[in-house]
């Protein structure tokens, strides 16, 4: 029996012309290697979020004639902790409820699933969302939905330097944010009155 050595940093081949080939393809990878290792969350936040239409095509007047749906907890877990009073501000304004319509962006027309627990020492509780149609539900909940992102590494052809024979070209990292799942504010009331902004 035959044990491999993983420790070789590249394969043995006899020609030149693979010699350098394998070389051109190492250095190739250390330089994205380290463009993936310089990504911070930081600059990874700065990433230009991929714009998607919003799913749900309702007219005004077709929406003012939907029922209110108000969302309640499926599951609720208690918690032995105790809540911390000094956040007992923002808690109420978290747990207030507001209109919002939630999308599925990776598999469209799919209720949301979710657990929430937004501080410490308050229960978690599990939510079905159901998509495409205003509901009311906590603050904290919308915004849970909101944040549901994730960073996508796209690889990019990019010249990086000449050679004899012509333009040499490596690939290069990029970044872009994808919003998995969506909260949009729902506004009911309307005005005749238009702003500056719009005429």
């Amino acid at each position: 029996m035959t044990t491999e050595n993983h420790n070789s940093s590249k394969p043995k081949v006899k020609s030149s012309f693979a010699e350098r080939e394998l070389d051109k393809a190492d250095k190739q990878f250390q330089e994205f290697d380290s463009q993936v290792k310089s990504l911070t969350l930081d600059r990874m936040n700065q990433a230009s979020t991929q714009e998607l239409e919003p799913q749900t095509k309702i007219s005004q007047s077709d929406r003012d004639k939907l029922k209110d749906i108000y969302l309640k907890p499926i599951k609720t877990i208690g918690c032995a902790d105790k809540f911390n009073e000094k956040f007992r501000e923002q808690y109420n304004f978290a747990k207030e409820y507001v209109n919002f319509e939630a999308e599925n962006n990776e598999i469209i027309g799919e209720s949301i699933d979710l657990w929430t627990r937004p501080f410490p020492g308050i229960p978690a509780e599990e939510w079905k969302v159901p998509v495409n149609t205003p509901v009311w539900g906590p603050r904290y909940l919308a915004e849970q939905i909101k944040k549901c992102k994730y960073h996508r590494l796209v690889m990019q052809p990019k010249t990086t330097g000449y050679s004899s024979v012509g333009e040499e070209y490596g690939q290069m990292a990029a970044e872009t944010t994808i919003q998995r799942l969506d909260a949009r504010p729902v506004v009911k009331r309307r005005s005749i009155f238009m702003g500056a902004t719009n005429f």
